[in-house]
Formats: structure tokens, C-alpha cells, sequence
């Protein structure tokens, strides 16, 4: 059901503006590992060692942060911490880097997360809908979800008329959609970021 909804103005969000994340409309990724042994055993299992744990914590923090930065972080040579940044992007550990905008400083006021399940689960309607919704105007980001739900659509708009617009033109008329569910987003705080556990899995 689509409801009524008030256009609330959201606050700017906290924490640090340029971070690393994904850049590309409709890239998916699958979070399998989190699964599967831990953060620990993940870093091991794509072959991430404390250098490299070093450089990702740095970057997480500051996007923009210098090599030589970096470097003496992780106690080593500038031109081997630029081959390992260059081996972490090329593995698609590090996704992109990009700057954090705040919807509310640009006009897009209003920033929801539509819950969407389908009936039937067709795998054509299932990735048709990721791939497609995924490339909406005013979407951040989907979620493919266990639980109710199928999808959370994370996504911005101007106002109450453009994000009824947006789930009746984008993700009620979908097929194989039987329920669509839009919650306001009053406020959101960033976390501290991606766990990076060094390789022998104890936590400092």
C-alpha cells in the first residue's frame, strides 16, 4: 500500500563527506562472506593481508587521503602503496571512491525506502527488477532482502507527488509486484564504516 506521505525536510548527515563505496547505477554485489567464517576468514579467503587492511581503514575514513599518507600508516614504500591501491581496484575490493552529497542540500527533501514483495518469485521479474529500478531516477540504492520483503528501495525525491510518482511508474506497475510499502526516512546517521579485522582475526 502507498499511503499518505508529508514531504520532511532531512538533516544533513553527519561523518565524513568523500568515502569509498559503489559508483555505478545497477552493480550488485552479494554479501555470501559475511556468511560464511566472518570478516577474519573473508579477508583471508580474497587474499587481504594487514597492508592492505591498513589502506582500506585509511580510505575509509577519507576517500581523498594521500598515498603518502597511506603509506606511513601502513609502513611502507609510497610506490608499493600505490601498486596495492591500484591491486585492490583492479580485484574490485575497493569499488569506487565518490563524494557523500546530502539529498536535502540539492532539492530531493523527501528520502524513503519502498519494501516491495513479489508473488511467485519468477527469476525474469526478479532481476528485471533489480536491474531496471536500480537505474530509476532519485534511487541511492536496492536492497535484495531475506525476510517479508524481497526488495527494499532506498530513494529520494522532492516532495510526497514525485515519490508516489516514483513507486506507482517504478515499482508497482513491475511484474510479479503484489505489495509495495513506502516509509518515510526522518533522519539517518552514518556508521563507523566496514569491520576491517586484520588477518588473525583479533580486534584492535
Amino acid at each position: 500500500m502507498l499511503g499518505h506521505v508529508t514531504p520532511i525536510p532531512r538533516p544533513s548527515r553527519p561523518g565524513p563527506a568523500p568515502r569509498s563505496g559503489p559508483i555505478r547505477p545497477g552493480s550488485t554485489r552479494t554479501t555470501d562472506r559475511a556468511l560464511a567464517g566472518g570478516p577474519a576468514a573473508s579477508a583471508q579467503a580474497i587474499g587481504i593481508d594487514e597492508v592492505d587492511r591498513v589502506i582500506l581503514a585509511g580510505l575509509s575514513g577519507n576517500g581523498r587521503a594521500p598515498v603518502a599518507g597511506l603509506a606511513k600508516a601502513a609502513g611502507v614504500a609510497e610506490s608499493t602503496c600505490a601498486a596495492r591501491l591500484r591491486a585492490l581496484q583492479t580485484r574490485g575490493v575497493i569499488r569506487g571512491i565518490h563524494a557523500d552529497i546530502d539529498p536535502a542540500s540539492v532539492g530531493l527533501l523527501v528520502e524513503a525506502m519502498v519494501a516491495v514483495r513479489f508473488g511467485g518469485h519468477v527469476r525474469e521479474h526478479v532481476e528485471a527488477f533489480r536491474d531496471q529500478v536500480s537505474r530509476a531516477p532519485g534511487v541511492l540504492e536496492i536492497y535484495n532482502t531475506s525476510g517479508a520483503n524481497d526488495y527494499l528501495v532506498h530513494v529520494t525525491a522532492t516532495g510526497a507527488e514525485q515519490l508516489r510518482d516514483f513507486v506507482l511508474d517504478h515499482v508497482a506497475n513491475r511484474p510479479g509486484v503484489v505489495h509495495a510499502e513506502t516509509s518515510l526516512i526522518f533522519e539517518s546517521t552514518r556508521g563507523s564504516g566496514p569491520t576491517l579485522a586484520p588477518v588473525g582475526g583479533v580486534m584492535r
